[in-house]
């Protein structure tokens, strides 16, 4: 089972950092139960390992003019693996794009973008995404509100699921 390859302080440093990032390593190893030199080994293996993908502050894109999110559904024409992996860096390119996730079913891929208004949110659809290649539909849909944005994952289920098996 993933996660059990971490023992139960390497994953409550996980929890801690998910949900404060910006702590430091005394505080991090004050709520952990250990000294802060083996603290920051753990966690600079958690980095090098991959568990740990990096460190971000969460902005508020509408504080910062992004008054607009949408979230598109995009099919493609052919979905050989070349073309897939073309869309995808289509996407990386795309500064509006924030989010692109490969799905199974209906839609191909789930975007998550965000524009200052709608008509530069238009401008990318009309302009851009309508328009690169292998793209054959496009459906969107206009975020009025979020109620969740939870960043990570649960770790509570994790713990939960690791005492079970146990």
């Amino acid at each position: 089972m993933p996660g059990t390859r971490l023992d139960p302080i390497d994953r409550k440093i996980l929890a801690e950092l998910q949900a404060d990032g910006r702590m430091t390593n005394v505080e991090l190893a004050r709520r952990v139960g250990i000294s802060a030199p083996p603290c920051l080994r753990r966690v600079r293996t958690l980095e090098e390992q991959g568990y740990i993908r990096g460190y971000h502050a969460d902005v508020d894109p509408r504080e910062l003019g992004f008054e607009v999110q949408v979230f598109a559904m995009v099919g493609l024409e052919k979905q050989a693996e070349a073309d897939l992996s073309a869309f995808e860096e289509h996407c990386r390119a795309w500064p509006l794009v924030r989010e692109c996730h490969m799905l199974n079913g209906e839609v191909d891929f789930m975007l998550k973008c965000v524009a200052p208004d709608l008509s530069t949110f238009q401008s990318f659809l009309t302009g851009e995404l309508l328009t690169t290649p292998n793209v054959g539909s496009v459906k969107t849909s206009l975020v009025i509100r979020g109620a969740k944005d939870e960043p990570g994952v649960p770790f509570d289920i994790l713990e939960d699921r690791l005492s079970k098996s146990a």
